[in-house]
């Protein structure tokens, strides 16, 4: 499978790790604004054959490639998408799937039109005990999940362009947390009220701090609370996790830490006796691995016709959850989440 990769900066680096582990897969071309900068990607990754430039049209005229991966900034994402479709490529994108409602569906609707795979790289799904989490949840061993609760609390420095945009915890990061919380529970947004705020001790321009309420549906809620600037006790980059079931409590402590009890029988006083459960290995069926199992996947699906996990028209429901709770960070209402995105 040829593919072109568009964006050269330092997240291509995850995506060139993970490519050149996969046999079947040759990185034809890279396209950035700054040449020098993909001819140095190039040079790193020893891609000695891959054509170098700066535009994409051009780029995919000469080489014909199957995919296009792209990694370039979300505001240029629709343009690399019309691209990538227009010259009958499929396309795997780094997250957000667009920066706004309105590209993002016309995203879709031109891959659906082109008839081309299109997919996102949401890759928190592939991380293990995500995996491990709903595959128990849907074992039915503490009940169906009732409420879910995340906390991400980093400090990170970025620098750079991070620290001057709007709705910084939100745009940039949110989306990995609300699509696990998606994925885990098995629930479709329904509303969502948030309130942004800007904390004394912030580096950031706006929107480092954020807490959310999501409707599940059914009686299903989701509570975020997270912050960019929240030096000591961090959380994993996974976030921190309690999922309240109808029989039990599951905790993730975003690293290895994976517990659950259940309700036993009996009571302490007014309390119901709980009892430790074991939440199962991972199964040899799931997908893990990050860039590179979304990779895979994605490839998978190019080769058997089928649809990718992170496929468009599904994460667009996760990024529907970014941009409900930035319209009521900004309105200060509640929001309705439209249940086509």
């Amino acid at each position: 499978m040829k593919v072109v990769l568009v964006g050269c900066g330092a997240m291509s680096r995850q995506w060139l790790d993970a490519a050149r582990q996969i046999d079947g897969l040759a990185i034809v071309g890279l396209v950035d604004l700054d040449a020098e900068r993909a001819q140095a990607r190039a040079r790193e990754y020893n891609l000695t054959n891959a054509v170098i430039g700066t535009s994409l049209d051009a780029i995919l005229d000469q080489t014909r490639p199957d995919a296009v991966f792209d990694v370039v900034v979300p505001a240029a994402r629709r343009d690399v998408a019309f691209s990538a479709f227009a010259h009958h490529c499929h396309l795997l994108t780094e997250k957000p799937l667009a920066d706004s409602p309105d590209n993002a569906r016309a995203i879709i609707e031109a891959a659906r039109q082109a008839g081309r795979v299109h997919a996102v790289v949401q890759n928190r799904r592939y991380v293990a005990n995500v995996r491990r989490i709903r595959r128990f949840l849907d074992s039915g061993a503490i009940g169906a999940p009732t409420s879910i609760h995340a906390d991400f609390f980093v400090a990170p420095h970025f620098g750079g362009f991070r620290e001057e945009m709007a709705h910084v915890l939100l745009l940039d990061m949110a989306i990995h947390t609300f699509d696990a919380a998606r994925y885990m529970a098995g629930g479709e947004p329904a509303s969502v009220y948030c309130q942004e705020w800007e904390p004394a001790n912030s580096w950031y321009r706006q929107g480092s701090s954020a807490s959310a309420v999501f409707d599940f549906g059914g009686g299903k809620v989701f509570t975020y609370a997270g912050s960019w600037c929240a030096d000591g006790f961090r959380t994993s980059w996974e976030g921190s996790w309690r999922i309240v079931a109808e029989r039990g409590s599951l905790l993730w402590d975003g690293h290895d830490g994976l517990k659950a009890q259940v309700v036993g029988s009996g009571r302490d006083g007014i309390i119901d006796k709980t009892q430790p459960i074991e939440v199962p290995s991972l199964d040899p069926a799931d997908q893990v691995g990050g860039h590179l199992g979304i990779i895979k996947d994605f490839m998978r699906a190019i080769e058997t016709g089928t649809e990718p996990e992170t496929r468009g028209t599904d994460n667009i429901k996760s990024l529907a959850m970014v941009f409900g709770a930035i319209e009521s960070a900004e309105t200060g209402r509640r929001v309705a989440i439209a249940k086509d995105a």
